[in-house]
């Protein structure tokens, strides 16, 4: 069932800084961002963060509208075939964005030339944790014990070519150490189960796997991010270990590709601005999120983001052909 909750912006656009005001596009009715998957998840709670701030910045409502299904498919075919207007975004993420392409084939509702990119909202490192019955207390333990176990070493993942799936063969494919993957239908159950240590490790995104490290009822081993996450500072970079390995998660707007060039530079615009803002930095901080840091001054801009999502289209692309991961 869709949920709807209406934001309520501030009446006007005078709050707006002269030099949006300057950019000749503004919306005429509410906005619609949709989100590809359930309230309560990263995605939601990222997304609803935006849509509170984007409101008044627009001088619009922002209506979140939740469409989950097909691994955010069904959402992002809805933005695609809306109205080019401006008046509908996409919440999209590395899935969506940049995965689903290789992983559903033909069968993939849009091509990436049918979405236009507008802003990088938030990086989200995946963690690597180990059950704390493993006999490995660093990733070189880790991966030593994997050689010497070789396809025999089993993790978990929130399910068949999520973000932390994909991110965990392309380990196997960088060390040559050939894992066996038990995905699970999201990441609590996957959690439950590495507590419960009838797994042997677990790939996940940070916010959800957090508080289960912080109490100690897995081992976090490792971050792949490239750079050390506030939340967890003790905690080192896979790349310390495997060279250059970097596999961040994230999220971001987009939104059909007829859509009005002014209109998409207006709301990148807004949303380079939020990314800014020190009260929403300290709010993504708080569960591991990263700056999206594609200029030099650390923010966003649509052609940033667009040569972004391509280079992760290059990336994940070419790991999930070799690792051959579909979902039928």
């Amino acid at each position: 069932m869709i949920r709807r909750r209406p934001l309520l912006a501030a009446p006007g656009l005078l709050l707006l800084p002269a030099a949006a005001r300057a950019q000749g596009w503004a919306p005429t009715r509410p906005i619609r961002l949709v989100i590809p998957f359930p309230p309560g998840g990263t995605t939601d709670l990222v997304g609803r963060l935006v849509a509170e701030r984007l409101a008044p910045r627009l001088g619009q409502p922002v209506v979140v509208e939740n469409r989950p299904g097909a691994g955010g498919n069904i959402a992002g075919e809805s933005v695609v075939r809306a109205e080019p207007d401006g008046h509908t975004l996409f919440f999209t993420s590395i899935g969506t964005g940049s995965m689903n392409y290789a992983v559903y084939g033909a069968r993939m509702p849009w091509r990436p030339e049918e979405m236009a990119a507008v802003g990088l909202v938030i990086r989200v490192p995946n963690i690597l944790m180990a059950a704390n019955r493993l006999p490995v207390r660093s990733v070189a333990e880790f991966l030593d014990l994997a050689r010497r176990r070789q396809g025999e070493i089993t993790y978990g993942t929130a399910g068949i070519g999520t973000s932390p799936h994909v991110c965990m063969e392309l380990l196997g494919q960088v060390t040559g150490i050939r894992f066996v993957h038990v995905p699970f239908r999201g990441s609590g159950p996957m959690l439950t189960e590495l507590v419960a240590e009838r797994v042997d490790c677990g790939m996940d995104n940070i916010p959800s796997a957090l508080p289960f490290v912080r109490e100690g009822r897995v081992r976090g081993l490792a971050v792949t991010s490239a750079i050390r996450s506030e939340v967890l500072p003790d905690l080192p970079v896979l790349a310390d270990t495997v060279p250059a390995f970097e596999a961040t998660a994230w999220f971001g707007v987009q939104t059909g590709a007829r859509v009005p060039r002014p209109a998409i530079e207006r709301i990148g615009a807004e949303l380079d601005a939020i990314t800014r803002e020190p009260d929403f930095r300290a709010r993504l901080a708080g569960f591991g999120g990263q700056p999206p840091g594609l200029t030099p001054e650390g923010g966003t801009t649509p052609a940033a983001f667009e040569a972004f999502i391509a280079a992760e289209i290059r990336k994940w692309s070419e790991v999930i052909r070799v690792a051959n991961v579909r979902v039928e």
